[in-house]
């Protein structure tokens, strides 16, 4: 049987409250999806996948929280890098991320599609105590690669933005029983839980119930809270839900974990 080529390439470069930067190439782009750590720790976790800044083309921006924006200001002025977000979130971040030549400023409107060289990139809005977040479904040819972290709620519009992709990013932030009786203040643990906060794990196991289709081969469990969360507990109680709903976990489609500190092998969709 013959191979088919890869669309594209992905490695979740860091994923969880600490920071979030995800990496895309393809054979004409190569990109990274927020850049929530410092330029050092990224240029780090680039060379764990044998990649280097200096060989980017642009950075996208989900929203202006610091664990999403902490090195755009940085690699983009370092590297000369484009940048982009939709105006809202460019009047929130400019503050946080210092000066950026105007002319690597770029405008990527919530609910648009926009051609970066080989991939089309659709942008979608989230549920986020954030100026204007949104999140990204990745195409190219028939393959399809979906980011979702940072929402409090997946509705019925954003399912439908999001099903039957190759891979998946969803959020499986919290365990609902260790953020209860965690040690967060109450005004914060509502944050979290509330309609602008974050998925649980068991939210991000339900959504994923109501979009997988036949082409999902990859699961990649993100943004885990580092106080409200263990990747053994995430990891299960997404596999357990799904196996309750009939799909076919570790045949049909594997599920992986992400990490704060170690960048995912570069895998291809």
């Amino acid at each position: 049987m013959v191979q088919e080529k890869p669309a594209f390439k992905i490695s979740i470069l860091a994923s969880g409250s600490s920071g979030n930067s995800l990496y895309l190439e393809s054979e004409k782009k190569r990109l990274l999806v927020d850049a929530g750590l410092s330029g050092k720790k990224i240029t780090s976790l680039m060379a764990q996948i044998d990649r280097k800044p200096e060989d980017l083309d642009g950075i996208l921006v989900t929203h202006e929280h610091r664990d999403h924006i902490h090195g755009v200001g940085v690699l983009a002025r370092k590297y000369h890098l484009d940048v982009y977000a939709n105006e809202k979130t460019w009047e929130a971040m400019s503050p946080l991320i210092g000066n950026v030549p105007v002319e690597q400023k770029h405008l990527f409107e919530m609910g648009k599609v926009q051609t970066f060289g080989d991939v089309d990139i659709e942008s979608f809005g989230v549920s986020h105590d954030a100026a204007a977040p949104q999140f990204y479904r990745i195409y190219k040819e028939n393959r399809s690669f979906v980011m979702l972290t940072d929402t409090g709620y997946c509705s019925d519009y954003m399912r439908g933005i999001i099903e039957n992709a190759d891979g998946y990013l969803m959020e499986s932030n919290h365990d609902l029983e260790m953020l209860r009786m965690g040690s967060y203040p109450w005004n914060l643990k509502q944050r979290i839980l509330g309609d602008r906060g974050h998925l649980s794990n068991e939210d991000g196991a339900l959504v994923m119930t109501d979009v997988i289709g036949n082409r999902t081969k990859r699961i990649y469990l993100g943004h885990l809270s580092k106080e409200n969360n263990l990747k053994e507990l995430a990891h299960l109680t997404m596999e357990n839900i799904l196996k309750e709903k009939d799909f076919g976990v570790g045949s049909d489609f594997d599920v992986y974990d992400t990490d704060p500190d170690q960048a995912t092998e570069l895998f291809s969709i």
